[in-house]
């Protein structure tokens, strides 16, 4: 099977288009437009099943031969969506298995899309039959770089059919009830089963009482997990479909970031290429939009993605819809570039005229021109695309620092019960990545079979659940020289929400050389602090309490009863070493503590000194080392460069020793000697 990067000779640039939304004599018109921007691929077909095939057995192509024909001549590459995000409405009302049942268990009606129980005979039997005919109708256009299977897999459905199919997964994943008894702790409240028709699905007419709280964890966390494979097989019946007619050419779906729905490290596994849409809030810090876009790197095991969408300027579904400031556009695409990305495209091409998405914004405005403050800039950064060409095309991001993320873990944070609500997984994990990311220290995502052989710093915040095996890896790592970091609330259960008795913080208790005897949750309002290195931090959210069992104090809490107990500890395990810090403090801290331990521990060196809001991200590939700058500042800032370099925009050669200036929200790409 042919790769992405053998489709195409560039950084691919466009995006959704909808021209059956659109009388055919303004189609030529917007192919004058694409030119004129810079545009060289289209997404066609994302929301068209029910034009496709307005009844039962009849099926009709004519206008989407019309639209690939129009495409194809006007030199445009296409990634073709097999159009089954929205099921038509004959569909629901001849066939309502089709329908998902909601987390309060109202059965909904035909509306809004997502609406497609994965679980449905229909759907199930209906949605691949569409992509493999259009496999067999378009197999012979070239232009045809990427299958885009449905469009943005997501939410939940508790019907009958999922209620029956989750028994099924149930048993082959259990065996038997005794077993199924055991890892829920149905001795709990007398739950137990004695018939697997007995078990229904976790919701507000069962064991909810709210979404994020549940009365057995177990249940609800087996529930996520199975909702996720679910859909997962929804794409793959699709993809086989699509595959059995064009083995050459490359599957995806288009993933949506921190999405916690789904358990994007295993859906990796099942696509050729990882694509995603990303769609920060205007407020968003460049590091959380960084951070998203490493993490879809390591879904798809390190290898380049591709930006499936993004908004020219505004997006549509905020309280308060603000524009994307000049340059901030082509700021944020060169870092999804920068991260790994290998495309640059946009929702959507020309701007809808109705329903919910017609103020979200395009390339091609209401105004139908090509002049605009948008279109200029989308044209301009086209230009650059075309300019560097292929040259980080296929281009990898090496990193020694590696952050651990877990959706199982996620889920059992979500919805276990104490010891505070105010406890965000991804929040914790953006406390570590920006910390690391403001040092312009490479990170990847890994998870837990991910090989960790390549790494110096493997950081795991809370990391609640350690599944069988995972501390073994953990062992391996620290005792072979790896420093590990790990922080409050770890290793308290297993990979069921069992806690593992014996002491927290179970499985790690050995290589972290502590104790963890309680865990105090702080209001919103209260701190404790500590020092470290002789400067004094906040300790907040959670403090554990804890004693040292081989492992150093390096800080201690300087109030309330548990004053002078360990705040920050680590410990010599073989030929390394494991941190854990025991509660959560501030952004200052985190810099201070991870430019201590990657410096005097890993050996880790930054890419560039660090320079407030300056970004620098490293793509390797054959043709070289391709070093990116992007400063989000709203003003000049200056950074200096040991080395001499050749600005792949401009063509100019800088020689090394000096220092460069670098204009507002600008980016400079260099080639390095």
């Amino acid at each position: 099977m042919k790769k992405y990067s053998d489709k195409v000779n560039k950084i691919v640039y466009g995006g959704d288009y909808n021209p059956e939304q659109w009388p055919e004599e303004i189609w030529a018109e917007d192919m004058r437009l694409f030119k004129q921007a810079g545009i060289d691929i289209v997404t066609l077909n994302v929301f068209s099943w029910a034009a496709i095939q307005p009844s039962e057995e009849v099926y009709d192509f004519e206008k989407l031969d019309r639209i690939m024909d129009m495409v194809r001549d006007n030199g445009l590459k296409v990634c073709l969506a097999t159009s089954t995000g929205a099921h038509p409405a004959w569909m629901a009302r001849r066939h309502p298995d089709i329908l998902r049942v909601d987390f309060e268990g109202r059965k909904r009606k035909f509306g809004d899309r997502h609406n497609s129980c994965p679980n449905s005979p229909t759907y199930r039997t209906y949605a691949p039959k569409l992509a493999g005919m259009l496999a067999k109708r378009y197999r012979g256009y070239e232009n045809i770089v990427a299958w885009h299977i449905s469009n943005e897999f997501g939410g939940e459905c508790y019907c009958e059919n999922c209620e029956r199919a989750f028994r099924l997964w149930l048993k082959e994943k259990y065996g038997t009830l005794e077993e199924l008894n055991r890892v829920w702790n149905t001795a709990f409240w007398g739950h137990t089963f004695y018939d697997w028709e007995e078990i229904v699905l976790p919701n507000m007419l069962s064991e909810h009482f709210r979404y994020d709280r549940t009365t057995f964890q177990g249940i609800t966390l087996d529930y996520k997990r199975f909702n996720s494979d679910s859909i997962l097989d929804c794409f793959r019946l699709e993809y086989d479909a699509v595959k059995a007619v064009t083995p050459e050419i490359p599957v995806t779906t288009n993933l949506m970031g921190f999405y916690p729905v789904l358990d994007y490290q295993k859906w990796g596994k099942y696509m050729d290429v990882v694509s995603w849409d990303n769609y920060p809030a205007v407020d968003a810090k460049p590091a959380e939009i960084a951070m998203a876009h490493d993490l879809m790197r390591g879904v798809g095991g390190g290898r380049p993605f591709l930006l499936m969408e993004q908004s020219p300027s505004v997006s549509n579904w905020h309280d308060y819809c603000a524009l994307k400031r000049p340059g901030v556009m082509r700021l944020w695409s060169w870092q999804a570039v920068a991260h790994g990305a290998d495309s640059v495209m946009f929702f959507q091409m020309r701007r809808s005229i109705g329903a919910c998405e017609k103020y979200h914004s395009a390339v091609i405005d209401h105004v139908g021109t090509g002049d605009t403050r948008v279109f200029r800039e989308i044209a301009a950064l086209g230009k650059e695309l075309e300019k560097l060409g292929d040259a980080t095309l296929g281009a990898s991001v090496e990193a020694r620092a590696a952050i651990y993320f877990d959706w199982d873990n996620w889920w059992a944070l979500i919805h276990t019960a104490g010891p505070t609500t105010d406890l965000d997984y991804k929040e914790q994990i953006l406390d570590y990545y920006r910390a690391l990311y403001d040092l312009n220290i490479p990170v990847d995502f890994v998870g837990t079979e991910d090989d960790l052989s390549g790494y110096r710093l493997l950081v795991a915040p809370v990391l609640y659940m350690v599944k069988e095996g995972y501390d073994e890896k953990i062992r391996r790592f620290v005792a072979e020289g790896g420093i590990f970091v790990t922080t409050f609330f770890s290793g308290i259960v297993d990979e069921h929400d069992l806690v593992v008795t014996g002491g927290y913080p179970g499985r790690l208790r050995g290589i972290l050389g502590i104790w963890v005897e309680e865990i105090d949750a702080l209001p919103r309002d209260k701190e404790n602090s500590f020092i470290y290195n002789g400067s004094r931090y906040p300790a907040r959210l959670l403090c554990d309490l804890l004693h040292t069992e081989g492992a150093e104090a390096l800080a201690s809490y300087q109030e309330d009863f548990y004053a002078g107990m360990p705040a920050v500890t680590v410990h010599t395990f073989g030929k390394g070493k494991a941190y854990y810090v025991a509660a959560r403090s501030d952004a200052e801290f985190y810099n201070q503590f991870l430019q201590d331990v990657c410096k005097d521990d890993c050996g880790i060196q930054p890419l560039l000194e660090q320079t407030r809001g300056v970004e620098a991200v490293l793509r390797k590939n054959e043709k070289g080392s391709y070093l990116f700058l992007l400063n989000h500042n709203d003003a000049f800032s200056r950074v200096w460069l040991e080395d001499g370099c050749t600005d792949m925009l401009s063509g100019e050669y800088i020689h090394g020793g000096r220092e460069i200036k670098l204009a507002p929200k600008d980016v400079r790409i260099l080639k390095k000697e």
